[in-house]
């Protein structure tokens, strides 16, 4: 019977048919999970990276403050220059910004053929931004620096925090980290329709640094800006920050866009930028932020700071700190006898009253004569302090001023504390455990936990919180049950293929890759990068592997290698699991890690034509050695100047308990100038630290 046989073998073949499904299911999903697998590795060591850095920054800067708290000026020269060199974006008063940014005085020439601006500002004209940026045009510094004078007088009529109700408007749209790509905010407007009347907008910081055209956003986000003031709104980010700018190309892309007017740009977006405002309430319920929050977040002392102290977040003024405590007991009502003896006793002996020096002879007028007017200065300079005024403020009717004349009864919170307010909602992370610890990865803000978030929901009567600061692979993430929401909008933030933006897939290429093509992509990249740092630190790894070769042989176990390369780096990084991408496995287990490190010089050297040991170090410092010549160079000419280097050198003499002349200092600056120039620019700087390294 046919029909039999066939339903026989049918029973025979079943059971073979089900085991080769069930065969490539297992071999599917196993496959999966190793794609998973890889593409965690891959973007644990960028994020392992780019922290690093960040943690690097923050180190720099600080030592850098502490040679600025421990460091007296022998001369007003000097105090001027240091005070130029890392306080810039507060040495201007009012007038003397406006005379030193006149954009009036500039002429647009008949032959400049990108976009023109007129003010008030018209759709029209973000329209024609819009296509000349697409067409690689540039805006005329004339028109830049008008724009910017603009944004900061509408700016600082703003509150710390913004508000947002969708009652006039049929959606918001918050967009996340951008980054200077300019691409994806031109893919945002694309999906999502320009900012207009119906179609608000928040961009949540973090416009600047690291992509090409980070100028080009902040011109169409603050033309935007001025064009729909209840539509558009900005929060300030980690990143709209002077001193992030110098080592993250922010500084260097404008001085290249703009060489004859790019330092008058800069110094009038350092001051847009202080007064962006900090955070943005929606409906009164959805709170957006650009970093985070901790469990010392103060909404209605984030109401009510003087947002435009704080040019740089990175640095809070401590000596100013005790004199403003004095203040406050003196405001309160407290008298110096009532007050704590020994902590009033600290506070004054901080900022002690000068006293004058023994008065010269009259019959040398001339000398006389100069001993009357320092002291009479510094008594002016020592009220000064005490009072918490700085020469280079002059105060303004903001509205955050207005805030705090009006509340004059509420309660003084100290420099510090502002300070921490806002470097904690700038710089924060969220982390899946409970409590709230300092960020150690980035350096700077802290972590903050669900129960956190429940606190300050509850206590604000908040529904959620929308934040950005952190890439995720899809452009966003949900946290604390659903309670935070990262946005990130920069896509394929670290190669092409490793991330979208949270409403788009900026990058066509992208969109040809397969999901293994992708990851293996980025993963090349990755591992390129983590390579690079491998071999930027190859005199620690030698020391670290000979701790663990007793007998001198050249070889380690793989997991001592892992142990030793976790010990250096400190990435916190599955170095087990990385070891076939990084290391060639052995018969015996062993690893020849000598071998191993001349074949990741020999990779460099194919790259870089220098020796091995040099290689190393400008590996290892150039971003480092980078900053500091960017700091040293005020006037961002991209050049040291003589005077610059001489004030600088003294700086660090005086750390160092070093003895150098004057002439010794000279005699250094012209031996580090090659050519001769009577400048110092960045090659010649790189190379005085590469004899020095080859001298040793």
């Amino acid at each position: 019977d046919t029909r039999l046989s066939g339903s026989a073998c049918w029973f025979w073949f079943c059971p073979l048919a089900f085991k080769a499904a069930v065969l490539i299911q297992r071999w599917y999903r196993r496959y999966v999970a190793r794609l998973e697998m890889r593409r965690r590795c891959t973007w644990r060591i960028f994020q392992s990276i780019e922290y690093a850095c960040e943690q690097d920054q923050i180190k720099l800067h600080n030592f850098f403050s502490y040679l600025m708290d421990h460091f007296t000026p022998s001369s007003s020269k000097e105090r001027d220059f240091i005070s130029r060199m890392f306080i810039s974006g507060e040495s201007f008063k009012e007038a003397e910004l406006e005379k030193y940014c006149d954009y009036e005085s500039m002429e647009v020439p008949d032959s400049y053929t990108g976009p023109h601006l007129s003010f008030p500002l018209l759709p029209d004209h973000a329209t024609a931004l819009l296509e000349a940026f697409k067409q690689k045009q540039q805006l005329h510094a004339r028109y830049v620096l008008n724009l910017l004078h603009e944004t900061r007088k509408h700016l600082k009529q703003l509150p710390n925090i913004s508000h947002v109700s969708t009652c006039y408007s049929e959606e918001v749209t918050v967009c996340g980290d951008l980054h200077g790509q300019l691409d994806d905010l031109f893919l945002i407007f694309y999906k999502n329709g320009l900012p207009s009347p119906s179609k608000s907008y928040v961009f949540n910081g973090d416009f600047v640094d690291r992509g090409k055209q980070s100028l080009e956003i902040l011109i169409i986000l603050f033309t935007f800006l001025l064009i729909y003031p209840k539509e558009v709104h900005l929060n300030r980010g980690n990143h709209e920050d002077h001193m992030v700018n110098l080592r993250y190309g922010f500084t260097k892309e404008v001085m290249q866009k703009y060489k004859v007017h790019g330092k008058k740009i800069l110094k009038m977006i350092q001051n847009v930028f202080c007064w962006l405002p900090l955070a943005t309430l929606i409906d009164q319920k959805v709170l957006i932020i650009h970093g985070g929050i901790s469990d010392t977040t103060d909404l209605d002392m984030l109401e009510k700071i003087q947002r435009n102290k704080f040019i740089s977040v990175l640095r809070g003024k401590k000596r100013k700190e005790s004199n403003r405590n004095v203040e406050i007991k003196e405001i309160n009502g407290e008298s110096k006898a009532e007050a704590d003896p020994a902590g009033n006793e600290a506070a004054l002996s901080l900022c002690p009253q000068p006293r004058p020096t023994q008065a010269p002879s009259m019959a040398n007028k001339l000398e006389f004569s100069r001993w009357v007017r320092q002291t009479v200065q510094e008594q002016i300079e020592w009220c000064r302090r005490l009072v918490d005024i700085s020469e280079s403020e002059e105060e303004e009717l903001t509205y955050s001023s207005v805030v705090s004349l009006t509340d004059l009864d509420g309660p003084c919170w100290t420099r510090q504390e502002e300070w921490k307010q806002i470097l904690d909602i700038l710089w924060s992370d969220p982390m899946p455990q409970d409590g709230c610890r300092v960020n150690t990865v980035r350096g700077g803000g802290c972590y903050f936990g669900p129960d956190v978030t429940g606190k300050i929901l509850e206590k604000y009567n908040l529904q959620f919180l929308i934040r950005s600061h952190e890439c995720k692979q899809e452009g966003y993430e949900f946290c604390h049950n659903r309670k935070v929401l990262t946005i990130f909008s920069a896509s394929n933030y670290y190669e092409i293929g490793s991330n979208r933006g949270a409403y788009y897939q900026a990058n066509k290429t992208a969109h040809t890759l397969t999901m293994t093509q992708r990851i293996s992509r980025v993963e090349e990249s990755a591992f390129r990068a983590l390579r690079e740092k491998l071999f930027a630190h190859t005199s620690a790894l030698i020391s670290a592997f000979k701790a663990y070769d007793k007998d001198n042989t050249g070889r380690i176990t793989l997991s001592n290698w892992a142990t030793a390369v976790e010990s250096v780096l400190q990435l916190g990084l599955p170095w087990r699991m990385l070891r076939p991408q990084l290391v060639r496995s052995t018969a015996d287990g062993m690893l020849q890690y000598k071998s191993w490190l001349d074949d990741l010089a020999m990779e460099q050297r194919s790259q870089e034509h220098i020796q091995s040991s040099l290689l190393e170090v400008i590996y290892r410092n150039r971003s480092n050695l980078e900053t500091i010549f960017r700091i040293i160079d005020r006037d961002h000419s991209g050049l040291i100047s003589f005077e610059e280097f001489h004030q600088t050198w003294k700086l660090f003499s005086s750390h160092m308990n070093i003895e150098l002349t004057d002439d010794g200092i000279n005699d250094l600056v012209r031996s580090i100038d090659f050519n001769k120039d009577g400048n110092i620019d960045f090659n010649e700087f790189l190379e005085a630290f590469r004899l020095v390294k080859q001298s040793q």
